[in-house]
């Protein structure tokens, strides 16, 4: 409506224009006087302007007759199109201007002055594979979904644009949340384009939301191929791949193919360290202690983990500590200073009952880097050398409300997993776990402080219950608390007992 009211008051606005011009040139005096070949004219003034309208205007009549001959000419000469492109050079003219002007109106974000001036240049060129993507992303840009898919659909029709339109399509189906459907437009659009990094990422991704690791194998494979992933980034992902397939193997119950399956993932990652766990504990099955020895050590000196010193202690479950931490030496010594190294020799001192040595090895990890396990393996080594239940309190307070220390931490959103996977579970990114701490925020607790009461209070309790009640079976319950607290600590610290 508003549009249309413009148009009128333009259109008499220049009406308006006309007629004062005409009135102005009607009331002027003199005129224009021309003489050819001894003929003179005498020419008013408006009679001049509108001669030299009309002049301008049979020139022009003029060159496009002569154009129209040329054209002629060529056709009697053999060229059976001249004529045909002479009349249509006016219209691509048009079109490709509307065209233009439809790219840029898409550039600025105008959707509805994209999708008018895309439809102009159909209409000017008939050419649907230059107009039609112009069309469907001005529909996207407007939330017209439906007119966007319908494009796309057409562009399925014609071999030069299948895969534009299969990957219009596909994005769809992503916001959508059709995983499925959009798995097989991702293999349709991989199989005409296989060297587009785009694609090979989506399929990739789809591929593991949806547990296809095979074919999510074939993809990383095409990657390396085509040159979209360093060689030694596709080992690490392949053995990624390897071991989330040995995994599900190993929950169907086929134990020879997850063994194998766990083995091919730490040969091709030896510092992967689920597949070293994993593997080792395939050649445990086996029998092969040798070789279960070998991949945790292997593993040990790429990255020392918690997990790979539960493996280690699982090779000889009925050692006692004595020769346990001994054995653990030789693993130990791969990376002597290492935080874990010092964790994991603290914890078998306490199973030894060697609280001096068990301090010694944490050595200033409670004042320089504390966290929950620090703090409680230090609370352990203040009950079994006799300190007072004030100083274990105060341990175990501060253990509450520490960090966890390191975990299984999303590199991309920083997510924190409780056990490793291989694609992230908030935001679906593949292989972006690592172990570390994570950042401070991620591992405060609203209720950690509030806790405090509760602990503190159940351990005044005890320490008034022993000093009140002088009785044999008093002081054996208060023993058999101290030996609890030193050869149990709680459970995400107490890497010994797991083991």
């Amino acid at each position: 409506m508003l549009w249309s009211i413009i148009k009128i008051a333009v259109f008499i606005a220049l009406v308006a224009v006309a007629s004062f011009a005409a009135i102005y040139l009607l009331e002027l005096e003199g005129g224009v006087r021309i003489v050819i070949a001894g003929q003179e004219f005498n020419l008013t003034p408006l009679t001049a302007v509108v001669a030299l309208i009309v002049l301008i205007l049979a020139v022009w009549l003029l060159l496009k007759l002569v154009a129209l001959l040329v054209a002629v000419l060529r056709f009697i000469n053999g060229d059976e199109t001249a004529i045909s492109r002479y009349f249509d050079r006016n219209r691509q003219e048009k079109g490709y201007r509307a065209l233009s002007e439809g790219m840029m109106a898409l550039a600025s974000g105008e959707g509805q002055v994209a999708m008018a001036k895309a439809s102009r240049a159909e209409r000017y060129l008939k050419k649907p594979a230059l107009t039609n993507l112009l069309i469907a992303q001005a529909a996207e840009m407007t939330d017209d979904r439906k007119k966007a898919e319908e494009v796309y659909k057409q562009l399925l029709t014609n071999e030069k644009t299948r895969f534009v339109g299969v990957r219009g399509i596909l994005r769809q189906k992503l916001a959508d949340g059709d995983t499925e459907t959009a798995l097989k437009l991702a293999q349709t659009a991989f199989a005409l384009k296989p060297r587009h990094q785009e694609v090979q990422d989506t399929l990739l991704e789809l591929q593991a939301e949806t547990g296809d690791w095979s074919g999510a194998r074939e993809t990383l494979r095409a990657k390396l191929k085509y040159g979209a992933l360093p060689r030694d980034v596709h080992k690490r992902r392949d053995a990624v791949l390897a071991l989330t397939e040995a995994r599900d193997v190993l929950d169907e119950g086929k134990d020879i193919e997850a063994r194998e399956q766990a083995i091919e993932a730490n040969r091709l990652s030896p510092d992967l360290v689920p597949a070293a766990a994993m593997a080792a504990r395939a050649y445990l099955r086996d029998g092969s202690k040798r070789h279960a020895t070998r991949i945790v050590r292997k593993a040990w000196a790429a990255q020392p983990h918690p997990d790979l010193a539960a493996v280690f202690a699982e090779i000889e479950p009925d050692e006692s500590p004595q020769q346990r931490l001994k054995r653990f030496g030789k693993l130990l010594s791969a990376h002597p200073d290492h935080r874990e190294t010092r964790l994991i020799e603290a914890e078998l001192q306490l199973a030894a009952e060697d609280f001096p040595a068990a301090r010694r090895a944490l050595g200033n990890l409670a004042e320089e880097d504390p966290d929950a396990r620090v703090l409680t393996l230090m609370a352990a080594i203040e009950r079994g050398e006799g300190a007072p239940d004030a100083v274990v309190k105060g341990w175990l307070a501060r253990a509450l409300a520490a960090p966890r220390g390191p975990q299984w931490v999303c590199d991309k959103c920083h997510h924190i997993h409780a056990e490793w996977v291989p694609a992230c579970e908030n935001c679906h990114a593949f292989d972006t776990l690592s172990w570390r701490t994570p950042p401070a925020a991620a591992t405060g607790s609203a209720t950690g402080i509030e806790m405090l009461p509760l602990i503190v209070g159940a351990i005044e309790d005890q320490g008034e219950a022993s000093d009140d009640a002088d009785t044999p079976d008093t002081t054996d319950e208060t023993t058999v608390t101290d030996a609890e607290l030193v050869s149990d600590p709680p459970e995400e610290t107490d890497t010994e007992d797991r083991k």
